[in-house]
C-alpha cells in the first residue's frame, strides 16, 4: 500500500521518513520528492509498505502527529489525477 505523506519539513530525508513508519511494520520504499530545479524537497513524500494492516496502522499513528515542528497529514495514496485534455498541453493548433 502506498502512502502520502504531507507537511514534512524541508529538511527531512528518505531515512528519517522510513524511520518515522517502521515502528508499525515492514516499510518497502520511503522517498521525499524532490524539486527538480532546485534540489529542495517539496514538503511531502511517499511510503510504500508491503502489509495493508500495518499501512492503516501507519496512517493512523501518525496522521496529525507534529514531526520536526510540523502536523502530518498522512493518507493512503490516489492515483494521479489523468489529463482529459489530451496531448501533452499547449492546445489549440500551431500555425
Amino acid at each position: 500500500m502506498d502512502i502520502y505523506v504531507g507537511n514534512l519539513p524541508y529538511e527531512v530525508t528518505d531515512a528519517e521518513l522510513q524511520a518515522l513508519f517502521e515502528p508499525f511494520g515492514s516499510v518497502a520504499s520511503a522517498r521525499v520528492v524532490m524539486d527538480k530545479a532546485t534540489g529542495r524537497a517539496k514538503g511531502f513524500g511517499f511510503v510504500e509498505m508491503g502489509d495493508r494492516g500495518e499501512a492503516e496502522k501507519a496512517i493512523a499513528g501518525t496522521n496529525g502527529k507534529d514531526f520536526k515542528g510540523r502536523a502530518l497529514r498522512v493518507n493512503e495514496s490516489q492515483p494521479k489525477p489523468r489529463d482529459d485534455r489530451g496531448g501533452r498541453g499547449g492546445g489549440g493548433k500551431r500555425w
